[in-house]
């Protein structure tokens, strides 16, 4: 499939539906990742989602973030967690999104690492149950120091309805310890999104795809080897230098 086919604006950026629409590309719907938006903000989002989506005929959703953990030590907080996932589940079944981006919630010095995935496991072996069979969950790495803890998590759950999401752009600031190219991989045989964006090195700054210390076209190389049929979404807050990025390298 076409590079094209495979690429999606998120509406964090205010120029992404436009631009998906004159592209002909997709859109990664991220109004609901504030979870209060499903609730008494929800007629005045939707609005907004759906005329954003006019003309524009693929979809990604971006679930709710903020304060939610599968691993929460809190047994209130994984039952809010679960609540949050039910809730972005039966509201992008409403809409017609098959892919969805969930956040790991994994927070360093808080969590001992194979304390967390021994946690998180029977949390998505539980929730996968309520996902319909034509979805596919991609669970995106945030502050995780490497990419074995998404891997395991995600292998021993061994569902094919749950995937990985790589943000080449977390896995770039100081809470990880390997490069964003090596993440690539060891993620291959589950990776299924990519979220892009550059930055410092050091802060997650979704800056666009040529500004910043990632060699973004050594990435898009790196993936488009290993992984040709993954989907990407450009996550900046304004897409146009992105895009201009991609045209001039032949991308679009």
């Amino acid at each position: 499939m076409p590079f094209r086919d495979r690429l999606y604006l998120s509406t964090t950026a205010e120029d992404a539906p436009a631009l998906a629409r004159e592209y002909d590309l997709g859109l990664e719907i991220a109004e609901y990742c504030t979870a209060s938006h499903m609730d008494e903000d929800f007629p005045e989002t939707d609005a907004a989602v759906r005329r954003r989506m006019k003309g524009v005929e693929r979809f990604t959703f971006h679930a709710p973030f903020n304060e939610l953990c599968p691993a929460a030590i809190d047994p209130l907080v994984r039952r809010l967690t679960q609540q949050r996932y039910r809730q972005a589940i039966r509201l992008a079944r409403a809409y017609g999104f098959r892919k969805i981006v969930i956040h790991s919630g994994f927070i360093p010095l808080v969590y001992y690492p194979s304390w967390f995935v021994a946690e998180s496991v029977p949390f998505w072996r539980e929730f996968l149950a309520q996902v319909p069979e034509d979805m596919t969950l991609c669970l995106e790495n945030v502050m995780e120091p490497g990419p074995d803890m998404l891997l395991e998590i995600v292998a021993r759950v061994d569902d094919p309805r749950f995937r990985l999401c790589l943000d080449v752009g977390h896995a770039a600031t100081r809470v990880s310890g390997a490069a964003p190219i090596d993440w690539i991989g060891p993620y291959a045989p589950f990776l299924a999104h990519v979220h892009l964006h550059n930055n410092d090195g050091d802060w997650d700054l979704h800056q666009p795809l040529g500004e910043g210390v990632l060699d973004m076209a050594a990435i898009l190389t790196q993936t488009e080897r290993l992984c040709p049929e993954v989907t990407y979404t450009i996550e900046n807050m304004r897409c146009a230098p992105s895009l201009e990025w991609l045209e001039q390298r032949g991308y679009l």
